[in-house]
């Protein structure tokens, strides 16, 4: 069981920013900008390369509109911010339940790695 799936079922705390039926998003422990919030499906899928394309659709679209809403609520919207997913060991991905990095509040620079 991943240290997702335990915030999703409450077994572990997490600062919650936003929770519907599917996602749920909450800032990350380690911040890598002055908002770092961390996007995740409730469902649990490894990697971006597990999606359904079939079954997943809505899903990822809900993902994405909870950023964009979170980001206005941040009030980032207009400024900017980043969106990233990472996919698999050489991206970075480190915890095998997709997310994905609300980053924002300051000016980011690119490449990013």
């Amino acid at each position: 069981m991943s240290i997702f799936k335990k915030i999703i079922d409450k077994e572990i705390p997490a600062d919650i920013v936003f929770e519907n039926e599917h996602v749920l998003a909450f800032k990350d422990v380690n911040p890598v900008a002055p908002h770092h919030i961390l996007i995740i499906p409730k469902k649990e899928i490894a990697t971006v390369n597990d999606i359904s394309e079939e079954h997943d659709k809505a899903l990822i679209g809900e993902m994405f509109i909870a950023a964009k809403n979170i980001a206005k609520e941040l009030e980032i919207n207009d400024k900017g911010y980043r969106l990233v997913l990472n996919c698999n060991e050489d991206a970075g991905q480190t915890v095998f339940h997709i997310h994905m990095h609300l980053l924002g509040g300051r000016k980011l620079s690119w490449p990013p790695g």
